[in-house]
């Protein structure tokens, strides 16, 4: 969903038409809305994440620290 509202503001900018965009966008929220309702009428109770809440691109690159006696492949 990130994507097609990136690409709607592109197009926007652009002063593109972005009606079709517009409406696959609004077609997966609906999709994501019946699939929340089906979650909660299965008994999904549990809280789920805002998209605030979503780790970063940039925290899952970065890496970790070395740790003491271990070794990598090929090196000694």
């Amino acid at each position: 969903m990130a994507l097609l509202e990136a690409a709607i503001r592109d197009q926007v900018k652009h002063d593109l038409d972005c009606a079709e965009t517009a409406s696959c966008l609004m077609a997966m929220r609906i999709e994501v809305v019946t699939l929340i309702g089906r979650w909660k009428a299965a008994g999904g109770g549990e809280r789920l994440p805002a998209v605030q809440e979503r780790p970063k691109k940039d925290e899952r690159l970065v890496a970790r620290p070395k740790q003491p006696g271990r070794r990598t492949a090929g090196r000694p």
